[in-house]
C-alpha cells in the first residue's frame, strides 16, 4: 500500500514539474520587450506574435513551442537557441544568425529566411513551406524529414553534410601510384 502511495506522489510530482518548465517566466518576456535583449531566457510557450525584435539578443533562449508568426527577427541573435516545434509563419528572420539552433519539427511557413545563417541548425521535421530562401546558409544542417519551399518532404536518410554522422560499415583501401586512398560504404 505504501508503495502505492510514494508511485502515484511521485507520478504527480513529475506531472507538476512537467507543468512548470513547459511555461514561461513573464520578467523574460518583460526584459525582451524592453531591452531587446534576452540571452538564455525562458520564453517556451510564449506567444510573441508580431514584435519587433530586430537585432534582438536571444542567444542560447527557450523558445520551443513559441508564437512567433509576423514577427520581425531581422539580424537577431538566435546562436544556440531551442525552438523545438516554434511558430515562425510569416516571420522575418532576414540576416539571422541561428548557427546550431535546435527548430525541431518548427513551422518557418512563407517566413523570409534570406541572408540567415542555419550553420550545424537542427531542422529534421521542420517546414520550410514557401519560405524565401536567398543567399540563406544551410552548411551542415540536419534537414531529415523536412518540408522543404516546394512542399517535398526530405528522406529519413542522414545526408553527408548533415550534422549525424554515418556509420562507415566497409572500407577498401587502395593505392594508385605513389597516391594511397579509400573508399567506404555506408549500408
Amino acid at each position: 500500500m505504501k508503495f502505492k502511495i510514494v508511485a502515484t506522489v511521485a507520478l504527480l510530482a513529475c506531472f507538476g514539474f512537467t507543468e512548470q518548465a513547459l511555461a514561461f517566466n513573464p520578467q523574460d518576456v518583460e526584459q525582451l520587450k524592453v531591452t531587446n535583449d534576452c540571452p538564455r531566457c525562458d520564453l517556451s510557450g510564449a506567444d510573441l506574435t508580431q514584435l519587433n525584435l530586430g537585432g534582438a539578443n536571444l542567444r542560447g533562449a527557450n523558445l520551443n513551442r513559441a508564437i512567433l508568426s509576423q514577427t520581425n527577427l531581422t539580424n537577431a541573435d538566435l546562436t544556440s537557441a531551442t525552438l523545438e516545434g516554434a511558430l515562425l509563419n510569416f516571420a522575418n528572420l532576414t540576416g539571422a544568425s541561428l548557427t546550431g539552433t535546435n527548430l525541431k519539427s518548427a513551422s518557418l511557413e512563407n517566413a523570409d529566411l534570406s541572408f540567415a545563417g542555419f550553420i550545424s541548425a537542427n531542422l529534421e521535421a521542420a517546414n520550410l513551406k514557401n519560405a524565401t530562401l536567398q543567399f540563406t546558409n544551410f552548411r551542415g544542417a540536419n534537414f531529415r524529414l523536412t518540408t522543404q519551399t516546394n512542399g517535398t518532404v526530405t528522406s529519413n536518410k542522414p545526408y553527408d553534410w548533415s550534422l549525424e554522422r554515418v556509420t562507415l560499415r566497409e572500407c577498401n583501401k587502395f593505392k594508385t601510384g605513389e597516391v594511397p586512398g579509400t573508399t567506404c560504404y555506408t549500408k
